[in-house]
Order: C-alpha cells, then sequence, then structure tokens
C-alpha cells in the first residue's frame, strides 16, 4: 500500500487524468449502447413460473406485458357519441405502434365489461408483444403519447402496468445533489479546509459516476434491476465519501504531526487505507453472498453493487492520495497551518466532548448499556408485523399516472381489477372439461373472490385458462390469503378424480413466490454472512468476543432498521407526506441487501472503533483504558461519517423512487442507530463490563489462526518512532483522557 501511494504521489497529473479517461469512457460506451434493465421477478421452478410458462406455450399472443388505458368522464358517460369516438381513434392509433400485438376495447367485443357500472370510467387492454422487460422504452412512450392525446378538459386519460411504469419520470438528481451539498458542508465544519471537504466529495463523484455508465454496459450481460444504478450511486457516494474521510483524517494527522505532505498522504494511505480496503472487501463479498440464493434478479444487483464499491475503493486508494499531493498543506485549515508553523508539531489530543462522553460511559456502563438496548428493542418490535410482497401502483406518487390509473379502476370495478389471478392447466378429456366448468361455480362461492370469468380453450383444447378477480388489490394480505386458499384447498379437491393440475399464476401470485424463495433461502444467507464477518473480526482481533458483540450488534441493527421501515412503508405512517405513496408490503429483497450492505458499513465502524482500542490493549493490558482512548479517540470520526452518510441516504427519498426510498431509508436508519447508539454507547458499555474477557482467545486457537493486521507493522514501527519525537511535548501537555479514570 506504502509503494502505490508512493507511486500515485509521484505520478499524481497521470493518476488524475487516467481517472477522468476511465469515467469519460465508460460514460460514452454507455450512452452509446444504452440502457438494457430489466426487473424480471420470475424464479424458475415456482407455481406462478409454471403458470407463466404453460400459458405462453398454449396462448402465444398472451406472453406479453398487458397494460391499460384508463379514461373517467366527471360530466357525462364514457358511451357518449363524442367520448366512443376519441377512444375509440384512439385505441385504433394504438393497435398499429410497433410492439403492440393487440387492443381489447371496451365498445366492442370481449370488452363489454370494462365499463364501470355508473358509465363514468372504462379502460382498454393493451397486449404487448414482448414482457416487460424486454419492451423497448420507445415502444411504450409511443403509447403513452398516443392515448394522452385524447385527452381534453372533460376527458381524463391515464395509464397503468409494468411496461408503462418503467416511463415514470423520476426525480432527476435531485436526490445526489442533495446528499453530496449536506456532505460537503459537514466536510467544511469537520476540517475548516474548504480544499480538503471538496476531496472526498470528487473522489466519491469520479468513482461513483464511472461505475453508474459501468452498471448500464453491464445490463447487457446478465439481469440488472432499473434499481440497480440508483442503489449503486446510493452506496457508492455514501461509503465513497466515509472512506475519504477517514483517509484525509489520518493524511491531516500526519500533517499536524510534522509529516511533509508526501510522506501524510503515503502514511495514511498505508495505514487507514488498509482499513478502507479491509472493509471495502467485506462490503464486496457480502454483497456477492446473494449469489447463494441463486436468483439471476439479486445477481445483477450484487454484482452492480459490489463493482461501485471496488471502484470507491480504489479511488479512494488511488486518486485521492494524488490529489492531496496538489493542495499540499491546505489540508488543513489557515489557523491550523498557522499554528503549526508558530508552535511547530503538536500532539492531537482528544479533548471536548468526546473525552467527556467516553468518561461518562466509563462511569455509567450498565446504566447506558440498558438505555441503548431498550431503544433498540422498542424500535426492532414493529419487526415483528413484516409484511413481505411487492408493493403494485397503488403505492405509486400521487401525481404520476399510474398512481391515478389504479384508482380510477380500483373505485370504478374493484381493486382486484389491477391484479387478477390467472389459472392455467393442461386438459385431457371430457373428464377435465367438465370439472373446469364446475370449477367456475366453486370459485365464484370462494371467499375473497369478487368475480371469475368463464374458461378459455387454446386451438387444441389441451390448456385453458381462467381468470379471478380477488376482491382486494394485488399487495393486500387478503389477496396473498386467497393463493393460499386456491393452492391448498380449492383447487386440489376440485381436481380430485380428475387429471388436471392447476396452477395459480398472475401479478400476487408470483410476487408471493418470489418473496417465499427469497424468506426460504435467508437464514443461509443471513448465516454465511455473519459467520465470514465473524472469521475476519477475529483474524484481525485475535479475540472471540470482539466478533460474537459485533454480530450480534449488526443482527440489532438490522432489526431496528428494519422497525422505521414497517412503521413507514407498511403502517404508512408520512409515507404519503413523503410522496411514496400510500401504506404497502415491505419489497423481499430489502432483507438480503440490507444485510449485505449493513454487514460491510457497520464493518467501517466496527474496525475503526475497535483498532483503536485494540492497538491501547497491546501496548497497555488495560481494558479500561484501552476503551476510554478509543472511544474518545474516534467517536467524532465515526459520528461525522454517520452523520454525511445519513445525509446521502436520506437524500434519495427525494427522488419519489419508493424502492429507493425504503432503502435510503432504511440504511439511514441502520447506520444512524449502528454509529450514535450501538459503536459509542453499548459497544463500550458492553466492553467495560465484560473487561479483560474482550479479548480472550484460547491458546489452541491462537496458534493455528494466520495472523493478520490492519496496519502494516512497519507503520507500526513508523508510529512508535514519530512517538518518540512528540513524547516530550505529550509530557508537557495537561492530563487528557488517556490517563484521567472513568
Amino acid at each position: 500500500m506504502a509503494a502505490l501511494a508512493r507511486w500515485c504521489v509521484r505520478h499524481r497529473l497521470v493518476v488524475v487524468l487516467l481517472w477522468l479517461l476511465a469515467l469519460g469512457g465508460v460514460t460514452v460506451a454507455a450512452a452509446v449502447t444504452g440502457p438494457a434493465y430489466s426487473n424480471d421477478y420470475e424464479v424458475p421452478g415456482t407455481e406462478s413460473g409454471r403458470a407463466t410458462q404453460l400459458l405462453q406455450k398454449g396462448f402465444p399472443g398472451l406472453g406479453g406485458d398487458s397494460d391499460t388505458v384508463v379514461w373517467h368522464t366527471t360530466p357525462g358517460s364514457v358511451r357518449a357519441s363524442d367520448v366512443e369516438q376519441t377512444m375509440t381513434r384512439t385505441l385504433d392509433r394504438l393497435e398499429t405502434l410497433p410492439g403492440v400485438a393487440s387492443v381489447t376495447s371496451p365498445y366492442k367485443g370481449q370488452g363489454a365489461g370494462q365499463i364501470s357500472r355508473d358509465g363514468h370510467t372504462a379502460y382498454a387492454t393493451v397486449t404487448f408483444e414482448h414482457p416487460a422487460q424486454d419492451i423497448p422504452k420507445s415502444e411504450t412512450e409511443a403509447v403513452v403519447s398516443t392515448a394522452k392525446s385524447a385527452q381534453t378538459e372533460g376527458l381524463q386519460v391515464e395509464l397503468g402496468g409494468s411496461a408503462v411504469g418503467s416511463t415514470v419520470p423520476s426525480g432527476g438528481h435531485l436526490a445526489e445533489i442533495v446528499g453530496v451539498v449536506v456532505a460537503g458542508v459537514v466536510l467544511l465544519l469537520a476540517f475548516g479546509s474548504l480544499a480538503a471537504s471538496l476531496l472526498p466529495l470528487a473522489t466519491a463523484l469520479v468513482s461513483v459516476g464511472t461505475a453508474y455508465a459501468a452498471i448500464e454496459l453491464l445490463g447487457h450481460a446478465m439481469t440488472v434491476a432499473t434499481f440497480a444504478p440508483m442503489l449503486g450511486m446510493l452506496i457508492g457516494l455514501g461509503v465513497g465519501i466515509d472512506y475519504a474521510l477517514f483517509i484525509v483524517t489520518r493524511h491531516r494527522r500526519g500533517l499536524k504531526r510534522g509529516l511533509d505532505v508526501a510522506e501524510a498522504a503515503t502514511t495514511a494511505v498505508a495505514t487507514t487505507g488498509r482499513a478502507v480496503v479491509f472493509a471495502g472487501a467485506t462490503v464486496c463479498i457480502a454483497l456477492l453472498g446473494m449469489f447463494i440464493l441463486r436468483l439471476g434478479f439479486l445477481n445483477g444487483v450484487a454484482v452492480a453493487a459490489a463493482s461501485t464499491v471496488v471502484l470507491t475503493v480504489a479511488a479512494s486508494v488511488t486518486l485521492l492520495p494524488a490529489l492531496l499531493s496538489f493542495i499540499g498543506p491546505r489540508a488543513l485549515s489557515r489557523r491550523e497551518r498557522r499554528r503549526l508553523a508558530e508552535h511547530g508539531p503538536e500532539p492531537e489530543l482528544p479533548t471536548g466532548f468526546a473525552a467527556r462522553w467516553s468518561a461518562f460511559v466509563e462511569r455509567h456502563p450498565k446504566l447506558l448499556g440498558t438505555l441503548a438496548l431498550v431503544v433498540i428493542t422498542v424500535l426492532a418490535l414493529p419487526t415483528f408485523t413484516l409484511h413481505l410482497g411487492t408493493s403494485d401502483q397503488g403505492n405509486d406518487p400521487a401525481s404520476s399516472t399510474t398512481r391515478k390509473a389504479y384508482d380510477l379502476v380500483a373505485e370504478g370495478f374493484g381493486p382486484g381489477v389491477n391484479g387478477p389471478l390467472t389459472l392455467v392447466t393442461r386438459v385431457d378429456g371430457g373428464d377435465d372439461k367438465l370439472a373446469l366448468d364446475n370449477l367456475g361455480t366453486t370459485l365464484r362461492s370462494t371467499e375473497g373472490v369478487a368475480a371469475v370469468t368463464p374458461v378459455t380453450y387454446d386451438t387444441g383444447g389441451s390448456t385453458a385458462y381462467l381468470t379471478v378477480v380477488p376482491d382486494s388489490a394485488p399487495q393486500s394480505q387478503r389477496t396473498s390469503d386467497l393463493v393460499d386458499r386456491l393452492r391448498t384447498e380449492v383447487l386440489p379437491r376440485a381436481e380430485t378424480g380428475t387429471s388436471l393440475d392447476v396452477q395459480v399464476g398472475g401479478v400476487t401470485a408470483g410476487y408471493d413466490d418470489f418473496a417465499g424463495v427469497i424468506v426460504g433461502r435467508l437464514p443461509l444467507f443471513v448465516g454465511v454472512v455473519v459467520s465470514l464477518g465473524c472469521v475476519l473480526l477475529l483474524l484481525a482481533f485475535r479475540s472471540v468476543g470482539i466478533p460474537l458483540k459485533a454480530a450480534a450488534m449488526n443482527v440489532a441493527a438490522v432489526a431496528a432498521a428494519f422497525g422505521v421501515v414497517v412503521v413507514i412503508f407498511q403502517w404508512g405512517w408520512g409515507s404519503e407526506f413523503l410522496g411514496l405513496g400510500r401504506a404497502g408490503p415491505i419489497e423481499p429483497f430489502l432483507p438480503v441487501i440490507m444485510v449485505s450492505v449493513l454487514f460491510g458499513l457497520s464493518m467501517d465502524y466496527q474496525v475503526f472503533l475497535v483498532s483503536r482500542m485494540y492497538e491501547e490493549w497491546l501496548e497497555t493490558g488495560d481494558n479500561r483504558r484501552a476503551v476510554r482512548v478509543g472511544l474518545a479517540e474516534t467517536s467524532r470520526v465515526i459520528n461525522s461519517a454517520a452523520v454525511i452518510m445519513i445525509s446521502v441516504f436520506l437524500a434519495f427519498v427525494l427522488g419519489g423512487d419508493r424502492v429507493i426510498a425504503m432503502f435510503g431509508i432504511a440504511l439511514a436508519a441502520a447506520v444512524a442507530l449502528d454509529a450514535f447508539v450501538l459503536r459509542t454507547l453499548l459497544v463500550p458499555a458492553l466492553m467495560h463490563l465484560l473487561g479483560r474477557a474482550n479479548w480472550w482467545l484460547p491458546r489452541r486457537l491462537d496458534a493455528v489462526l494466520p495472523r493478520i493486521s490492519i496496519e502494516p507493522p512497519e507503520c507500526r514501527a513508523a508510529h512508535e518512532k514519530l512517538g518518540d519525537v512528540v513524547a516530550e511535548l505529550e509530557r508537557e501537555q495537561q492530563r487528557d483522557v488517556r490517563d484521567t479514570p472513568g
């Protein structure tokens, strides 16, 4: 690391140009190829997946995405001649557009039931030739613009469906701008130097910008979800600014202790830079752990997020030292430079609130530890009501066309029309057909069913399907209960004595199957990620207690963060106010990504905090002093890093995307609890209570474990040599938190 840092400092212009070339080249390549994102939730082997395959095989025309065009008249009826003529012309134009397979009009044929009883609302079904994830955005935008052209003062036209949902404009880059600005303010307050505060921002923006374009290219090689670029940007900005903050802080400390610019930058990368690489590697390993779930949808998300972290780490240890050498001593504020010139190098002693808080925790570990546990427990309680599922377009912002279309259909025809269930089966003989005819009658009397369509057979009569309209919304727990009731009770009874094997498909069934697969594999995933974290910390700190406490803290932070998410998104406390739609279920992939990301972010704080305690423990063998000094010297940087990360995460709520906002709030809550409750309160309190047991490691295990160090031996020796130089200065200073008992 030291050699790499020295090379980057010596060839700083080359390093900066290489990074700018990478950013420009990848961005141009992404612009030329265009995006190719896909939200493909289908899981091979599930019942809904089999239903989709059977339907596509028997009815090829139904294999594409089905969207809706909804129109509503307030003063008159949709059957009025002028409205009928306008919409008929519009629907005829829609049917001629590229990518459109068919349009079912309410004014003729099978669409007679697509006019509401009050006559004020009607809808048409637009069936595309391909599934939503394979439809070019230009084709969908043509459908939207053509349909919207029919809208007049007395005629409201809205559109809904998966393909249309991909065209809803986002909040632009407001979220990123706000997050970066807030982070810059925090850095300026922390450093007091404009030049030093701009460097973490510049490093993060270059690396995240490169990663954002690279994710667009990745979409052409594997399935990458539409939210993956924003998720990568969210994570990249958060960890990128934090990693740079840690390195710049160490660099500034070196300048204050008398090192020249090149030596201070080299030492910062060789010490804190190693910790950054260690933490970044754990984030990537945790993210790539999603491959354990064997879901193509999440594999793309994992690679996209991990590649962003890799680039932020690379920029932190290469681009950042080059930029530090450019600004020279201006990494310090004017007052700090003036004081250094007048008084020479001085030790940086922990004073102020950090020192007082560290001593306070030492005096009251039981009280503060109990308080922290109560806070975490109360916030985690809503997690027990967690309902995993995919939200429908009724959760879209109230101003979006998809939300308006959803509400118009729900009000005119019932909420279940927005997400009907499709029952598909193979048919073999007259007995099967008779059973299917009787099945319709049985379904109509089933609890939770609002309507059932007649059975439709393919041209050969070997495949049939019928549509069941629930009396509840697609994302409702009642609809999920209906799916279970059909699969476990109603359909098995109807199939008795026949060769029928009816498969339940549809939006809700597919989402429930997707959530079920994730929940079933989640324990294995969490176990692997947590075990990996324990092993890494065991090797780094030669202790059994440290990794076990870290694992417990990570689980506690995730549980409490989920409690916050449940309250806001599932219970709906403030979701409409934030522009995130009404209450709904929690996305099933959120726990997986949350565990992966939080594991890595928590590792940053754990390593930064405990490594300083461990260093003091090795030097003195005094646990109370080690905990006191470690907390006092690191809490300010940890808190600054946490404020930056929380600001960046919360800023993404402004984008209006429910999934990204869910990630932002979940991660912001987790980081806030991790930094301000767990790492600076509960962890030091527990370490004071456990005493020397914190550092216990069985001798046999100690003998066989490989020895790794976050800071290399040569840097440790350099620190000791530098410590001798300032020893006299330290003895002349007043007693600080190092020597003041709790």
